[in-house]
């Protein structure tokens, strides 16, 4: 059995080495996608690229970034600020964009997209639309989620945005709120740039920030998690291009990339007792190596790691608080939510501290936020939740509000 690690530096260590004897012995790539390559475009298959060798990417990974997705915390990192080649981890943002307009209402999984000629052309990687034909939000979604199909990406880039540039405009417009500082796009679905285009690019930092972001809505996670499916009514295979759905235990997405100068790209999530991990690998000159790594990162996380249930929504605490002017003369704050903490197995030192104010003046109503619980772990704030009022607490009588006064 391998020895759990359990300071930030070994870990580390450790997992440098866990990582470098399972990636030696990574075995060629798996099954080829249904792709076709544009005529305009660099383009070359997965195993054919694994057959040339690819000497440029001699290395495991280029980069890489494990991180907790609740807090956002990295706990595994190599270069993840260097900006690389997306290829069609690109269709992250466009996934999030439509997510996020389902989630407001503004577009519904129903709405009918059709497929406009530049869409049909798209080549790479796709389900083969023709012009004119039309599919569901739901279904064009599965297209581009599972299969990374690029016709679908592109028709519904121009569906919300009324054109390809359009929609860039917008994803790098997203990436910035969201302080992607490595990251620009140029284009909906990740194809290698043409002669004089710019490629896609993040880094793998980046990459699990939007990732954090994608986790938040069901549709897709929904989306991810599909091993295959069909489409146009079955005649169609949809085959998820990330293994790790089916090779890894709680894994549930959320997409991979390649071409040659960007390698195997992929960014894997998993859920494992309660606590959610992102894995970002970028480079990879193997797919079988950039699965492999992924997979170590996880696995070693969820091995070192954990989230501490600190404390429960509605839970009362052990401090009271002075009511002035009120029916009651005091009452225990109680949790206004669920805490958990993230842990590194080995950590004892954790303390709970309560920055409350020693009276509330009445009225008070139910679920009033009085102050806050701070958790420290080795000395470090490790997390926070809002202490509210379990109950209403009316202003008392005549000679409660005479004593509150005083």
């Amino acid at each position: 059995m391998r020895p759990r690690c359990r300071q930030a530096g070994v870990f580390s260590i450790c997992l440098a080495i866990a990582a470098g004897a399972m990636l030696a012995a990574a075995g060629s790539a798996s099954a080829r996608r249904h792709s076709q390559p544009r005529p305009h475009r660099a383009s070359l298959t997965e195993e054919s690229a694994e057959a040339a060798g690819n000497s440029s990417l001699n290395q495991p990974y280029a980069a890489a970034c494990l991180m907790e997705q609740t807090t956002g915390r990295v706990i595994f990192q190599k270069d993840m600020h260097k900006p690389w080649p997306l290829a069609s981890m690109t269709k992250m943002m466009l996934m999030l964009i439509v997510a996020e307009k389902l989630h407001d209402g503004s577009l519904k999984l129903t709405d009918q997209v059709s497929t406009s000629a530049l869409a049909s052309k798209m080549g790479g990687s796709q389900v083969y639309l023709k012009e004119g034909e039309t599919f569901s939000v739901d279904d064009m979604m599965k297209a581009v989620v599972v299969h990374s199909a690029n016709d679908a990406s592109m028709a519904m880039a121009e569906y919300i945005a009324g054109s390809g540039p359009a929609f860039v405009a917008m994803m790098n417009r997203r990436a910035r709120e969201l302080g992607m500082n490595d990251t620009h796009y140029y284009s909906p679905h990740g194809l290698p740039p043409a002669p004089g285009e710019q490629p896609d690019v993040s880094s793998a930092y980046d990459t699990a920030v939007l990732a954090r972001e994608l986790i938040k809505y069901p549709d897709v996670l929904r989306w991810s998690s599909i091993d295959s499916c069909g489409f146009r009514n079955g005649t169609f295979e949809l085959r998820n291009t990330n293994h790790l759905v089916r090779t890894y235990r709680g894994c549930d997405g959320l997409k991979t990339g390649f071409y040659v100068k960007a390698g195997f790209n992929v960014t894997a999530t998993a859920r494992r007792s309660g606590m959610r991990l992102i894995a970002v690998v970028m480079g990879s000159p193997r797919k079988q190596q950039n699965f492999d790594a992924a997979a170590t990162l996880l696995s070693q996380g969820f091995m070192n790691y954990y989230l501490d249930p600190v404390a429960k929504k509605g839970a009362p605490i052990n401090q009271t608080v002075s009511v002035a002017g009120g029916a009651s003369s005091q009452f225990k704050p109680v949790w206004g939510g669920d805490l958990r903490v993230f842990m590194q197995h080995g950590q004892k030192d954790i303390k709970v501290a309560y920055d409350l104010p020693p009276t509330v003046r009445a009225p008070i109503s139910a679920g009033q936020q009085i102050g806050k619980g701070v958790v420290m772990v080795d000395g470090q704030p490790a997390g926070t939740a809002p202490l509210v009022a379990p109950a209403a607490i009316p202003e008392g009588g005549l000679l409660s509000r005479l004593m509150g006064r005083l």
